[in-house]
């Protein structure tokens, strides 16, 4: 059993919890996710790792409310325990293999989005901790949406807050915003990476060509059984199908064939939807 020993809803929606699994504190890298489930019944759900610390032993994930089975594993409190988490699990983000002698002149650009914020956490902090240069740009709906604002902001060296309505930061998109930063504020970069939803990463991608600018984006979001078995994740990848659970869950945006994955994404959207009512009724 893992004890959850830490829960706090970050908004009415997300959910940031701390759990006990030392084995896969000493051994996660960032880029990695593990799986939860609720009990012996539950649903096998992959979630991105958003923390780790080896010394205490404990692992964080962070759950968004989409359908029933994250609506059972917000229903969890402090105290209680998932019946499994296994992992790590996939590969660690590109930079992790890095000598750092490549990392020292390079300058990382983390462009996040909704839930999305929170793995960009322990890859800002990894890259951070080794002296690289990292900027993040962290956008939402509104004000109220954003998260993870102070503690990526702990480990960065300039973080960009962005709304759609305005509430907070710069009135726009994150893709504005980096093309701002990029072509009129004389900020430069070697490498951007996109954590968020498939549109954001899409455009992110799309304006990163454009600025010249390597990217690669996660795919946590097609993941479901994630080992590989399932074949739910599978999108194509400079023109050749990959898994995004074993042979990610990142690659170069450039070779991700966006429209794909995006129609996989909403495949069971409906399903989804149905059941999460079916949870709010009972």
């Amino acid at each position: 059993m893992y004890k959850i020993v830490k829960k706090e809803m970050l908004t009415p929606i997300i959910c940031r919890m701390e759990v006990e699994a030392p084995r896969i504190a000493k051994a996660a890298k960032p880029g990695q996710f593990l799986i939860v489930r609720t009990d012996e019944k539950g649903e096998r759900v992959p979630l991105t790792i958003s923390d780790y610390d080896a010394g205490k032993g404990t692992v964080v994930i962070v759950t968004q409310l989409i359908g029933a089975s994250s609506a059972a594993i917000i229903a969890l409190n402090e105290g209680d325990s998932f019946r499994d988490v296994v992992g790590p699990l996939g590969n660690p983000s590109a930079f992790v293999h890095k000598t750092e002698e490549v990392l020292k002149d390079a300058r990382y650009i983390f462009i996040a989005g909704g839930v999305g914020t929170a793995p960009v956490y322990p890859q800002a902090k990894w890259l951070h901790k080794r002296g690289v240069a990292v900027d993040v740009i962290i956008g939402a709906r509104t004000k109220d949406m954003l998260i993870y604002t102070k503690e990526i902001g702990s480990v960065c060296d300039h973080l960009f807050l962005c709304t759609d309505d305005g509430s907070e930061g710069f009135h726009g998109l994150v893709t504005a915003r980096l093309e701002k930063l990029v072509s009129e504020e004389g900020y430069s970069y070697t490498q951007a990476v996109a954590i968020g939803p498939m549109i954001m990463m899409k455009f992110s991608t799309l304006t990163c060509k454009e600025l010249g600018l390597p990217i690669d984006v996660s795919l946590n979001t097609l993941m479901v059984d994630g080992t590989g078995m399932c074949g739910a994740c599978r999108v194509t990848v400079a023109g050749k199908t990959r898994f995004a659970c074993v042979d990610g869950p990142e690659f170069n945006g450039y070779d991700v064939d966006f429209d794909e994955a995006m129609r996989r994404l909403g495949q069971y959207r409906s399903e989804e939807q149905k059941e999460l009512h079916k949870c709010r009724i009972r």
